[in-house]
């Protein structure tokens, strides 16, 4: 008869690893800079949502949706940003495509909609939403290139 071996969790060999990365997405999340970035794309994705009717152009319906969606996305993907910090980088590329999209989308978007006040509304919001989500991917990046110096292999 063969002998079975029962592991527990505290005896995975990755258990090192796995407890390293925590400790350091904590450190991350705990720093100014990683809560600026959390509660400033929160803000914005928040505004970006209810720009339509704070700067008056919710007649414009199809980029009045636009925004909308866009910013509740945008809001979803940066939102939890500091609870899965280390795990966020595609969330932080996707939310930095949204905010290329809100520049470019007064001219993309089906309609007369491309007026001055929803092209500098788009172009500042968007360029906050770009600049905040790039912000992000860099802490992620930053806090995964700071955590190399242990022993054993990185799991991407």
């Amino acid at each position: 008869m063969t002998e079975r071996t029962h592991t527990t969790m505290e005896s995975h060999p990755d258990i090192v690893e796995m407890r390293e990365r925590h400790a350091r997405a904590e450190r991350a999340v705990s720093s100014q800079r990683g809560q600026a970035v959390e509660t400033l794309a929160l803000l914005t994705g928040l505004y970006l949502a209810a720009s339509p009717w704070i700067a008056g152009f919710n007649g414009f319906t199809t980029l009045a949706v636009n925004n909308l969606i866009t910013g509740i996305a945008y809001t979803l993907l940066l939102s939890g940003f500091g609870h899965a910090y280390e795990r966020t980088h595609s969330r932080a590329w996707a939310a930095a495509l949204l905010g290329l999209w809100t520049i470019i989308s007064p001219w993309v978007v089906a309609g007369n909609v491309d007026t001055a006040r929803t092209e500098i509304n788009n172009i500042i919001v968007g360029a906050v939403a770009l600049l905040l989500a790039l912000a992000a991917a860099a802490a992620v990046r930053a806090a995964h290139r700071s955590g190399r110096g242990h022993s054993g292999p990185t799991v991407r």
